[in-house]
């Protein structure tokens, strides 16, 4: 039997307050960002069908950027990817920091269950896309692009839901997405660079030796950082690991602790969360939605092995590796479900895990690059997303509905 905990001190109980404070206004940004990812996407879309040339023109305009030390020459399109999503990333990486000090993954009993869950639902998403695309090698490249779950999605549809959902999958799942961020960044950094340069690299290390000392030495002013951030942004950029990896590292290297009475990450993620979930990736979203949904694309599309991949991947293959994933970690005692939350919840959640959207959407980017084969992915998974949705939906729908079945029955029995 372990020990009886000792009694919650004052400042523990300040940052239990703190943690869900954040967490609930987490939850809400993403939830209402989410809408606005619809909307850009609707209008991305719109836009490329409408207005062709007007859209393809705009994207691939030149933008010249002068940070003193170095020039940065790119399109629109390729500074949203590589220069505002960086933002998306930072943000991503101070939820994953938090999560780890302070958060829902400090605690291995309570992270254990849905960061197997997570294992599972990236692993099988790669098998189903390699099982299905096995005789085509021109798109092995996109292995990773069914891995990731688009959280603000989730949220969005779980926001819809209401009360027939339970509070605990939204903390499953948000864990969960926190793993598969991980996951997705680790994907990002190690497989999908460019041509390496060790020598930008090294540079890169060398600025984060700087940020470290400047902590050590009791830096706590956010400005500092940021003019050694842009630089090792750009070393980043120039290494060939993608820029946005940066985001991720600052964000890790960010205090998950409180420094001379200040949240610092709090502090961050109350500012920059809202510009990212209503700023940044909509804008992604609208740079990298413009896909051509002519009838030629679309036939193209339902012949195509990577298009069934990807969307059998999403759709089929995260619901059944979170699913079996889980009840693997409760029948070896892994872990055990929370509170309010069961086996017909679980079911529901990894199938809206199959909204894969924005990390997928990177990923295709990243992997594909421009032309019809990336057209044709990003089709899958905006089909794959509206699928999971629906499909996720209806089945929590329908768990609630046996929930409610069975308490009533208990009651009658009474």
């Amino acid at each position: 039997m372990d020990p009886t905990p000792p009694p919650a001190t004052t400042s523990d109980a300040a940052s239990g307050r703190s943690v869900r404070g954040a967490l609930a206004e987490f939850v809400h940004d993403e939830t209402a960002g989410g809408v606005v990812l619809v909307i850009a996407t609707i209008i991305g879309l719109t836009w490329a069908n409408l207005a062709t040339a007007s859209y393809a023109s705009f994207w691939s305009h030149p933008i010249n950027v002068s940070l003193g030390f170095a020039d940065v020459h790119e399109t629109y399109a390729e500074f949203v990817n590589d220069g505002l999503m960086t933002i998306f990333f930072f943000v991503v990486g101070l939820e994953i920091k938090r999560e780890l000090v302070v958060g829902e993954l400090r605690d291995r009993r309570a992270a254990a269950l849905p960061f197997v869950a997570a294992l599972g639902g990236m692993a099988v998403p790669v098998l189903v896309f390699l099982a299905v695309t096995a005789g085509d090698a021109g798109v092995h490249r996109g292995w990773a692009i069914p891995i990731a779950t688009d959280i603000a999605f989730v949220m969005g549809v779980i926001a819809l839901l209401g009360r027939r959902v339970p509070t605990s999958l939204r903390l499953f799942l948000l864990t969960l997405a926190i793993v598969d961020d991980i996951g997705g960044i680790l994907v990002i950094a190690f497989v999908y660079t460019g041509d390496f340069s060790p020598i930008w690299l090294g540079e890169g290390i060398v600025l984060v030796a700087v940020i470290l000392a400047m902590r050590h030495f009791g830096v706590h002013r956010i400005w500092p950082y940021v003019l050694v951030g842009v630089p090792f942004w750009f070393t980043m950029l120039e290494s060939g690991v993608h820029a946005t990896i940066a985001g991720v590292v600052l964000g890790l290297l960010t205090p998950a602790r409180p420094l001379d009475g200040r949240n610092v990450i709090e502090e961050l993620e109350h500012r920059l969360h809202p510009l990212s979930a209503f700023v940044v990736v909509p804008i992604f979203a609208l740079a990298n939605t413009g896909i051509l949904l002519s009838r030629g694309r679309l036939d193209a599309a339902l012949g195509s092995a990577l298009a069934w991949g990807v969307l059998l991947g999403l759709v089929v293959g995260k619901p059944v590796g979170i699913i079996c994933a889980t009840w693997i970690a409760q029948r070896l005692r892994i872990g055990v479900l929370p509170e309010g939350l069961a086996m017909r919840h679980v079911i529901g959640g990894g199938m809206l895990a199959g909204i894969g959207f924005t990390v997928a959407l990177f990923i295709t980017e990243l992997s594909l690059g421009a032309g019809e084969e990336a057209d044709i992915a990003k089709l899958a998974i905006l089909a794959a997303s509206v699928v999971a949705a629906a499909a996720g939906a209806v089945a929590l729908l329908i768990a609630h509905r046996g929930a409610r079945s069975r308490g009533a029955d208990r009651r009658v029995e009474r």
